[in-house]
């Protein structure tokens, strides 16, 4: 349930979405490098932009930075937390973020999040909101969007959005969702549809989900939860990306960070082809704390090899 959690004095931001036209080869999930994704929704600390440029700087072993959240609105243009995306504010952001792309990390955008209506103003007029995504993607050259529903939709409304994705951006272009844990393995959710069903009617043109195990959705406790999801037998063990919070100031259900490592640990032993890990969010993760976020990344990325 991503939604604004931030340890003073961040300020609370929510962002982003984007993806790209053109893409750019980053690393894939294997037995030794399982995707290490991190959540960016909060970019400026104050004034003070917080850079995601040291994931790349301090070679942390991030796979995919995700910039949330993107708001479809009656606006004129998509706006990334209280902004156009393409406000003044944004341009380092955006600088930064083409330079980790040129360093082989893919950048997504995600849309939706506790703010709702994104989706609800799809699924009314899909024809009025879809080109103000579309323009985001364009703008900011991404390779992919986290499509987070936290708001009742019709099945249908999310199928028309993958294929659309699918069809102006291509196979190579990321699409992936974040569910809470309990809708992979036919439990509640925050969505409104199955995603049983999804997954079967559009489970190919998916890349993964980035899977909430936190805000009493589910736990990274030890390695009982995920096994749920895998024994479930719908979605396979190399589309579950586990996400956790990266602070306890964030969300019930941060678990400490050894604790957390060792249980990504056992997931890449158990399954060679675990999905990896996913952190909500950057700014103040443990173990570095906003001194040392990349730390976070760093040390998830090798529990995992």
């Amino acid at each position: 349930m991503h939604r604004r959690r931030l340890l003073p004095p961040l300020a609370a931001a929510l962002v982003l979405l984007f993806a790209a036209p053109t893409l750019h080869a980053a690393p894939s999930s294997t037995a030794a490098d399982h995707r290490t994704v991190v959540y960016y929704q909060t970019q400026f600390d104050g004034d003070t932009l917080i850079s995601p440029k040291e994931l790349t700087n301090h070679d942390a072993g991030a796979t995919d930075v995700i910039v949330g959240a993107v708001h479809l609105t009656d606006d004129d243009k998509a706006r990334l937390n209280d902004d156009p995306h393409d406000a003044g504010r944004f341009d380092d952001m955006w600088s930064d973020l083409a330079d980790v792309q040129s360093e082989g990390v893919h950048v997504l955008g995600m849309v939706g999040g506790a703010a709702q209506g994104s989706f609800t103003n799809l699924e009314n007029d899909f024809d009025a909101y879809y080109p103000k995504l579309k323009e985001v993607v364009e703008a900011h050259g991404l390779d992919g969007l986290d499509l987070d529903v936290e708001e009742e939709i019709d099945l249908s409304t999310i199928t028309r959005l993958i294929d659309t994705l699918r069809a102006d951006f291509g196979d190579d272009f990321l699409i992936t969702l974040a569910p809470v844990a309990t809708a992979l393995k036919g439990g509640g959710n925050l969505s409104g549809f199955g995603y049983d069903r999804l997954y079967e009617e559009r489970g190919d043109a998916i890349d993964w989900f980035n899977t909430q195990f936190y805000c009493g959705w589910g736990s990274l406790q030890d390695t009982s939860g995920y096994d749920d999801i895998v024994d479930h037998g719908v979605v396979p063990a190399e589309k579950v990306v586990a996400g956790t919070v990266t602070n306890s100031a964030y969300c019930d259900g941060h678990v400490p960070f050894d604790r957390l490592t060792g249980t990504l640990s056992e997931l890449a032993a158990k399954y060679p082809d675990f999905g990896g890990a996913a952190g909500w969010e950057y700014a103040a993760s443990d173990p570095g704390g906003s001194a040392a976020p990349w730390e976070w990344a760093e040390g998830v990325s090798a529990a995992m090899r």
